[in-house]
């Protein structure tokens, strides 16, 4: 396939990957339909500064007039806090048409995995993954992420997944589908606001060097398939696990009441929970965010040497 006929990879990005310079991928529906303006375009900045902080390359990924795009200005990254929820929520089965119909898109962990991977970047870094949703025995609501994360070999590092879902399931849809879960620093996996959810991890790994050569070796062996770290919210940003657990509860009752489905499922969630907790859910969501831009960063760094070696 010829990539220049659907993407666009940011000059600083190209130059990177070219030198095999660690560069770490960043979503964007984290931006227009995760924050409020201008706190969502404020984070934006500050996590790829972080991320250059920690000697890599920041490629923030989104659809813009019908262009994949690997590595965005700031004033794309603004466009996209301003405009918010008018952008499209794109996952895989949206790409197709935005691209088509030439408009916009804010990719999800789903859909910035795809654009990584074109562009030839291996690590991600995000807030929380989706995963398998209370009730899902009925519904069938199960995120494409975790679908994603069985067949494309891009790492994500993650604060666990959204305690808003049913950890338990999540786990086990990933086990059947071969993707290792590693706890960074820890044998639990981590539920987003809080750092400990009950269920265990695959693998506890303490390093960015062991990280990295846990990716290389399946991508070398030809296993393909992604990775998920899971990075705990550091201590101090951790929310009371009754707090939240009571506000999760009351927004997922609300979100049934009023016939909330689909991809309008998790944004109605945090942000009720943003509501209910006084905006404490918000504050934590930008600190793991800032936590694992660090981690991916670093881990980064160890997966460019061990390509060079």
């Amino acid at each position: 396939m010829n990539m220049s006929k659907y993407l666009d990879i940011a000059p600083e990005v190209r130059e990177a990957l070219d030198a095999g310079k660690p560069v770490v991928a960043l979503e964007s529906t984290i931006i227009s339909h995760g924050m409020p303006y201008p706190q969502n375009v404020e984070t934006a900045l500050k996590v790829e500064s972080i991320i250059r902080e920690n000697g890599a390359v920041p490629a923030t990924i989104a659809v813009l007039g019908g262009r994949l795009k690997a590595g965005l200005s700031p004033e794309e990254i603004d466009y996209l806090g301003k405009t918010g929820t008018g952008i499209a929520k794109a996952s895989r089965r949206d790409l197709p048409v935005l691209v088509a119909q030439g408009r916009d898109g804010a990719t999800t962990v789903t859909t910035t995995m795809i654009i990584a991977h074109m562009a030839g970047i291996s690590v991600f870094a995000t807030g929380g993954i989706g995963g398998v949703h209370r009730g899902a025995e009925t519904t069938m609501d199960i995120s494409a992420d975790l679908e994603e994360l069985a067949h494309t070999p891009v790492m994500v590092v993650c604060a666990g997944a959204k305690s808003i879902l049913d950890l338990g399931l999540t786990l086990e849809y990933l086990e059947t589908h071969g993707v290792p879960v590693i706890g960074y620093g820890t044998e639990e996996l981590p539920a987003f606001y809080t750092r400990k959810s009950g269920f265990r991890v695959d693998y506890r790994v303490d390093s960015p060097e062991e990280l990295a050569k846990i990716f290389y070796v399946k991508q070398d062996c030809g296993l393909g398939g992604g990775m998920l770290v899971t990075n705990p919210i550091p201590e101090e940003y951790s929310m009371d696990a009754n707090v939240i657990g009571k506000a999760i509860d009351e927004a997922v009752a609300e979100a049934k009441a009023k016939g909330i489905h689909g991809k309008e499922t998790t944004p109605f969630l945090l942000a009720k929970i943003k509501d209910l907790t006084g905006g404490d859910s918000l504050d934590s969501n930008i600190q793991l965010v800032f936590n694992n831009a660090r981690l991916a960063a670093r881990t980064a760094a160890e997966l460019s040497k061990l390509a060079r070696d």
